[in-house]
């Protein structure tokens, strides 16, 4: 699978939380990823997005720089806390302050064109550097 440093590492420009949602082709894993929604300072996603990558029993300690595979039923469950403003209030450092209003068109646009990426068979992954 492809360097999840790599990929955020283009984009990073100064200190911050960045989040990146992007597809992988399952029959090619070693191409480049395609970047399908990009955030800077939605804590709340990133909070919803850590309890995931636990949930499906993520190794690290710190969900820093790690990515998480998103499935249709990770989908709907983000969907459904998106429109019912229930993702979970997050802090860190440098994450910045709820921002779910100002996201929310951007968050529903994800969670349509992963679901498009899905039925094309790629790989949906979420990861994130702060």
């Amino acid at each position: 699978m492809n360097d999840v440093s790599a990929i955020i590492g283009k984009r990073r420009k100064t200190m911050g939380l960045d989040q990146y949602a992007y597809v992988v082709d399952p029959k090619n894993p070693e191409a480049d990823s395609r970047e399908i929604a990009c955030w800077r300072k939605h804590p709340n996603l990133q909070g919803w997005m850590e309890s995931l990558y636990f949930k499906k029993g993520g190794k690290e300690e710190q969900f820093n720089c790690v990515a998480v595979k998103i499935n249709a039923e990770d989908l709907d469950a983000l969907d459904l806390t998106i429109n019912n403003k229930e993702l979970p209030e997050t802090q860190g450092f440098f994450f910045g302050s709820d921002s779910d209003d100002y996201y929310k068109d951007q968050d529903i646009q994800f969670i349509e064109d992963a679901r498009v990426a899905l039925d094309k068979g790629m790989i949906v992954e979420y990861s994130s550097w702060w």
